[in-house]
């Protein structure tokens, strides 16, 4: 079958731009939605049923409609939950709400544009010689498409080392969660990587009933740091001529010493991310990935404050110990798991035994490697990786670019795959935004489509 558009994705940048798609695009147009999770739109990140697993960004700033900034506030005071500006509601009730506002403008949009979902993953995209693209599903179907949106996340990062044999006490997906039923109260757990994910499966043991020692092992042993409590006003940054990154890191510490909170400077720095960061060369991409990621990350992608002091309870308990270090064996002897690490600054080894190890080292950048669509159309030309890994090659407008490096038009991709063209582009306040302005333009493209056919 024929759609006018496809989009292809389950997560929140999938749900993001079929919203946009529904609300700009002319009756009478057409859009498939390809994925396999049930729960479309809320993927892994807002299909917890935890209550404790909460956004890292207030309420305010969470709406998914870009011109309605309060429209999640009102759906959270509608439904009885606290609805302040500054309040970081729970992911599962962020789900909940995408799933109402979607179904809501599929009502209204019921006799205008065709929504139809196809259950199946998207396995090879052919360019076709009219111009259009067609579609080989795992199910063995086909369907085409005038243009494409590749709303496709990042897969999980693999073990940093391979374990001498697969047991079910190493669980490499943290996110399938049922692997929290099998966990004894009293078992000592190692939680390799510690940002917002480790923070997540934390709490998550806790919520199961877990109340024995966690050791956490990261490169750096850094824990992502909190909001701050109630309203604050972004500071503008004070930035250098230079792109040289040890001198804007210089200038920003400057800023902080000067007695400017360290969140206000970043909350500045925001909205000039994007600009910023394509004012790099390669280069100095490449060193600040190397050199300054982690800082990054622990500073910019922060707790709610009461998540933060339910962490900080749990080291000053010794719950939850943290170790910076690499790791360079894990072995499973009988019930227990050896992990041997360097610790960080210091040429000695160091063992910790556990029950059980739980892969929390995030997101793999590029997003490649764990999708066959991605490395088919790779393979046939119609998409090229990022340098660095982060994505694929996309134009200022998200458009794909082929292997050749130009940029095809009708195909489009929108969030983390495009990080490599836009680095901020990972939360919702720059997905909505992106999802929209793509919508926008696929919407322009159908109405110049029917006018001219009216014209013939």
């Amino acid at each position: 079958m024929l759609y006018d558009v496809v989009v292809v994705g389950s997560g929140f940048s999938a749900i993001a731009v079929t919203i946009n798609l529904l609300r700009s695009m002319p009756d009478g147009r057409s859009i498939a939605v390809v994925g396999d999770d049930v729960g479309f739109g809320r993927g892994t990140a807002y299909r917890t049923e935890f209550h404790l697993h909460r956004l890292n960004v207030p309420a305010a700033r969470m709406s998914v409609f870009c011109d309605e900034p309060d429209d999640f506030r009102n759906w959270l005071a509608a439904n009885g939950r606290a609805a302040d500006a500054h309040v970081f509601a729970s992911r599962g009730d962020y789900g909940l709400y995408l799933r109402d506002r979607f179904a809501a403008l599929l009502r209204e949009r019921r006799q205008g544009v065709r929504v139809d979902f196809i259950r199946a993953k998207a396995a090879q995209c052919v360019r076709q010689a009219n111009g259009g693209y067609s579609f080989h599903l795992t199910t063995g179907g086909r369907l085409n498409a005038g243009s494409v949106v590749l709303c496709l996340g990042l897969g999980n990062a693999d073990l940093p080392v391979s374990a001498s044999q697969t047991t079910e006490r190493i669980v490499e997906n943290p996110w399938r969660l049922s692997w929290l039923s099998a966990v004894d109260p009293h078992e000592e757990i190692c939680i390799l990587g510690s940002g917002l994910t480790m923070i997540d499966q934390v709490l998550a043991l806790r919520e199961h009933g877990h109340r024995g020692r966690i050791h956490v092992l990261s490169r750096r042993g850094l824990v992502p740091l909190p909001h701050m409590v109630g309203a604050h006003s972004p500071a503008p940054p004070q930035l250098p001529e230079s792109r040289a990154i040890s001198d804007i890191l210089g200038c920003l510490r400057r800023q902080v010493r000067s007695g400017v909170d360290w969140r206000s400077v970043m909350d500045g720095l925001r909205p000039q991310t994007q600009t910023l960061w394509q004012s790099l060369n390669e280069d100095q991409r490449s060193r600040f990935l190397r050199h300054a990621l982690a800082w990054w990350n622990v500073h910019r992608h922060r707790l709610a404050p009461p998540v933060r002091q339910r962490l900080e309870a749990l080291l000053k308990d010794g719950t939850v110990s943290v170790h910076a270090g690499f790791l360079q064996e894990m072995d499973q002897d009988g019930e227990r798991i050896c992990m041997v690490f360097r610790q960080r600054g210091r040429q000695d080894m160091r063992e910790i035994n556990v029950d059980r190890v739980v892969n929390c080292t995030g997101m793999e950048r590029a997003g490649l490697k764990h999708s066959p669509l991605l490395l088919s159309m790779q393979e046939d030309g119609l998409l090229r990786p990022d340098p660095l890994g982060l994505g694929i090659v996309v134009d200022g407008m998200a458009q794909v670019c082929d292997g050749s490096g130009k940029a095809q038009q009708g195909v489009y991709a929108v969030g983390a795959l495009t990080a490599g063209q836009f680095w901020e582009i990972t939360a919702v306040p720059d997905i909505r935004v992106q999802a929209k302005a793509v919508a926008e333009r696929i919407a322009a493209e159908s109405k110049v489509e029917i006018n001219e056919t009216l014209i013939l």
